[in-house]
């Protein structure tokens, strides 16, 4: 992955003015997209190619440097696929829809990884694991450190003893059967694990779209 720190800086200089800056406007996330490095592929670089015009997610290491970037996940923001009859968009308050296809795309050779590792390494008593990363973008938009899986069945073993050490781990489902199974399942194998259910169909995206950052952090007991 040596050359993930130039394709997700290249991918972010072109998200300024683009499709990826509308998304992310829509979905609620346009204050906090910049800090996460979020991109858009105009320009594809060399092999990326079939991942142009999708929204480009990189997966940020903490110590920075050369290789301060794990690796690069790609997001279909197609206007067929996010956007009703109208011209408006979907998410997050209503599902998209990505027929034949799915939303992300990884690497080729790529292994599930947590995203957001950075927030592992700020001075708090809690953290929150969510299923996406859009989910731990939010979180972050209610001060909540977050990291994410890359959905319920991406969980690793070796996620888990990097979250020992804290008073308190929020594992926050989404609102469907497997999100609130995979919450209790992992809080049930975490010292200090707790569930968070935030309702039907919500997921943390949606929920503070719908509800604000305080009813966020309300639900976590903050």
């Amino acid at each position: 992955m040596s050359g993930s720190v130039e394709a997700a800086k290249s991918y972010h200089q072109q998200y300024r003015g683009s499709h990826a800056e509308a998304y992310m406007v829509a979905r609620g996330l346009a204050e906090i997209a910049p800090k996460f490095g979020v991109g858009f592929v105009g320009s594809a670089q060399i092999g990326h190619e079939k991942y142009g015009g999708m929204l480009a997610i990189p997966y940020r290491r903490p110590a920075g440097g050369e290789h301060g970037v794990a690796t690069i996940r790609f997001r279909c923001i197609r206007d067929s696929c996010v956007k009703d009859e109208n011209g408006s968009y979907y998410a997050p308050e209503r599902k998209e829809r990505h027929e034949g296809h799915g939303k992300y795309q990884s690497l080729p050779g790529d292994v599930p990884r947590l995203y957001n590792t950075p927030s592992l390494i700020l001075p708090s008593p809690h953290i929150a694991v969510s299923e996406g990363e859009f989910d731990s973008q939010a979180s972050e938009l209610a001060d909540v450190p977050c990291v994410g899986t890359q959905g319920t069945g991406a969980w690793k073993p070796h996620f888990l003893p990097p979250l020992i050490g804290y008073e308190k781990v929020f594992y926050v489902a989404d609102g469907d059967e497997a999100g609130i199974k995979a919450a209790e399942k992992r809080s049930a194998e975490t010292p200090n694990g707790v569930p968070i259910y935030l309702g039907d169909g919500f997921d943390i995206n949606s929920f503070i779209y719908a509800k604000g950052v305080d009813a966020y952090r309300k639900k976590l007991g903050l």
